[in-house]
């Protein structure tokens, strides 16, 4: 048995740094369109290092510092770490290869159509990250270090997914049915406080009303300094409320009204096909336009504080889908009143 310091996991990691380095170069062999540096793959395999074999029951292992790193699911582990950086053909093969596994567990665990597809684009948003912090996407697939395969983490992840699912449907259960299902006392007790919160409600619906006619000039304007592509992105994603393979679907077809701009940006249509991924990349760019010119018009024209833009970030979001700019576009841009005949021919 071997005893392993928790101080020498870069040591670890550096004395088997030739066998990594062979790992790395068949991984990139095998895909070399992924992207993925070698010193990225190095950081990886540590942090496996760090969590399972210096980590793991203090450090005490039968195996060899050689031979865990050896078991780790290297193909796996490489496909995810692109998957992380955003990179569409890793995007294209995680599909190629997971995408029906994920399908038939959701719809095996949820028995509602509709509930399964929730949960699998739910899935999907938290694998791609929809959040980035210091310059780095903070995607599900980094909690993912290769010890075991890539689909019995995705059973998890899916899993844990239904989970919330279902505990966000239990919030959502009238007062009515509580009390059928035996929830009279926990009732009582919420309609005790009611008064407490009207009260509260009725401060917080006072301040809403102050920032709201601001909000609403500001967030036009900041939808305003959109390009003609990105307003169609934003009105198929939240007026229209189509999916993001929906969305990428569209792009694809010859009639699409953003098709023109794709093929100038893949230099001249070479690529064919489009990834939600891809799509949630758009979306991204867009968002961060108008956030950066969403609080530049309330700090710079408007004198707004932090504290008061934030309350107008809350109002923006809470808005952004039911109506405001992107529904008078909607009704107003010939190029959006064609989305159902494009949707009509994918």
């Amino acid at each position: 048995m071997t005893k392993v310091s928790t101080a020498n996991s870069s040591e670890i990691v550096a004395a088997c740094a030739d066998q990594i380095d062979a790992i790395y170069q068949s991984c990139a062999n095998a895909h070399p369109d992924f992207g993925i540096a070698n010193a990225d793959f190095h950081t990886a395999i540590t942090a496996a290092v760090e969590k399972y074999f210096v980590g793991f029951a203090g450090g005490d292992h039968q195996q060899s510092p050689h031979q865990f790193i050896d078991e780790l699911q290297s193909l796996d582990l490489y496909l995810a770490l692109a998957c992380a950086r955003g990179n569409e053909s890793a995007w294209w093969e995680f599909d190629r290869r997971h995408r029906s596994f994920i399908e038939r567990l959701a719809s095996h665990l949820l028995s509602i159509r509709a509930d399964a597809d929730e949960v699998i684009d739910y899935v999907y948003a938290e694998l791609f990250g929809t959040k980035v912090v210091d310059g780095v996407r903070l995607s599900k697939f980094r909690t993912y270090t290769g010890r075991g395969s890539l689909q019995g983490w995705l059973r998890a992840v899916v899993s844990h997914a239904v989970i919330d699912f279902y505990r966000r449907r239990q919030d959502e259960v009238s007062l009515d049915r509580l009390e059928e299902i035996g929830e009279q006392a926990k009732t009582r007790h919420s309609r005790a406080g009611q008064a407490n919160r009207n009260e509260e409600n009725m401060v917080a619906g006072v301040v809403r009303e102050r920032y709201r006619s601001v909000t609403v000039a500001a967030l036009d304007q900041a939808l305003a300094t959109l390009d003609d592509h990105e307003r169609l992105l934003l009105l198929y994603y939240h007026v229209e409320g189509l999916k993001l393979r929906e969305i990428a679907r569209i792009v694809e077809e010859p009639m699409s009204p953003i098709r023109r701009w794709f093929q100038r940006r893949a230099r001249g249509g070479s690529r064919a096909r489009v990834h939600e991924s891809t799509v949630m990349r758009w979306l991204e760019k867009a968002y961060q336009k108008v956030l950066e010119s969403f609080h530049a018009e309330l700090g710079k024209k408007h004198g707004l504080k932090p504290a008061e833009i934030e309350i107008c970030m809350t109002l923006a979001t809470e808005d952004l889908g039911e109506g405001l700019s992107l529904k008078a576009a909607a009704a107003q841009d010939q190029s959006f009143s064609n989305v159902e005949a494009v949707e009509g021919t994918s």
